[in-house]
């Protein structure tokens, strides 16, 4: 992971985003949830990138997991895991 991609997921802090990590099927390991990104800081021991919601809860993904952007979406694939961590920001849904 390179530190523009880091950067960039930063721009998504304080936003209300929609979180899930997705197997390799793309199928939800847990639905999309809605959070807010309060930070992101390396791992004590820098082989992944936390990523808050609150003072406890985070996402860690490892620095080898291979980033995509879009202007929306923020995803990293682990390929050793086979998992994709996924944050997109909050769509508007009607009904």
């Amino acid at each position: 992971m390179e530190l523009t991609e880091i950067k960039y997921l930063e721009t998504f802090i304080s936003e209300e985003m929609e979180v899930s990590i997705l197997d390799e099927d793309g199928d939800d390991k847990a639905p999309f949830v809605k959070k807010e990104i309060v930070k992101t800081e390396l791992c004590p021991d820098g082989t992944h990138l936390r990523i808050y919601f609150d003072r406890l809860q985070f996402f860690a993904v490892p620095l080898t997991a291979e980033v995509a952007i879009s202007d929306d979406v923020w995803s990293a694939f682990d390929q050793q895991a086979g998992l994709t961590y996924v944050v997109k920001k909050g769509s508007d849904h009607s009904g």
